[in-house]
């Protein structure tokens, strides 16, 4: 009987805490707006959830501007992989790999960047 009591008070508590997440959620989305937060501040905050570094620490940990090409972020990334994979530590290891990949992800968005490449490359092998 009091195990019964016990678990209804865990599932009631459980679910109004959900409902006062949600509704937290909500206002947030809502005061985030009538401030004035772009899209792009949004895209952020939704990256930040997902655990992906911001599109500034990828720069940074790569070395590079934002103008730079994609090869010059492959050419650092190289570097700094390899350099890294003989006497470094697997956690600067993981940060240079992620940093790669979130400026990957930015270049295809854009329209650029690896995959547009290799699709001219096979393109231009095909002629």
């Amino acid at each position: 009987m009091a195990s019964r009591i016990l678990a209804n008070l865990l599932v009631a508590g459980g679910a109004m805490l959900f409902k006062a997440a949600t509704t937290a959620y909500k206002q947030a989305i809502i005061n985030a707006s009538k401030t004035g937060m772009t899209a792009e501040g949004l895209k952020q905050a939704s990256r930040v959830k997902k655990n992906q570094i911001s599109l500034e620490e990828a720069r940074e940990i790569l070395g590079v501007g934002e103008s730079a090409t994609w090869e010059e972020i492959e050419a650092r990334f190289k570097k700094a992989f390899e350099a890294n994979e003989k006497s470094g530590s697997f956690y600067l290891q993981s940060k240079i790999y992620r940093a790669h990949e979130r400026l990957e992800e930015e270049f295809v968005e854009d329209g650029g960047g690896p995959k547009e490449e290799q699709q001219q490359q096979q393109q231009q092998d095909g002629r």
